[in-house]
């Protein structure tokens, strides 16, 4: 298993489909943005075959120090991005 960065995937796709460079670093960020804006409007992005992306509400819960146990943390509610395969993803995630 490996990381792919932005800078790789960039790399991918600019020889695959013969586009320079700078040009799908700009759609890329572009996307990106446009996918953390809408996520902090608290919209629900959904891309067929791929998945979807929604923000959800983390309750309050209680927590452990590992090094002292015996002193519980309270960790806050917070809102998070979560993100659910769709069924094309999850098919050729479960075959390989």
């Amino acid at each position: 298993m490996s990381t792919i960065t932005k800078k790789r995937l960039i790399q991918l796709i600019s020889q695959n489909r013969g586009l320079h460079p700078n040009d799908v670093r700009n759609v890329i960020q572009a996307f990106l943005d446009a996918m953390t804006d809408s996520l902090s409007t608290g919209d629900r992005l959904e891309f067929r075959d791929f998945g979807v992306f929604e923000v959800v509400e983390r309750k309050q819960k209680i927590g452990r120090n590992p090094k002292n146990a015996g002193i519980p943390i309270v960790i806050p509610a917070r809102k998070a991005v979560k993100f659910t395969p769709g069924k094309k993803m999850r098919k050729l995630i479960d075959t390989k």
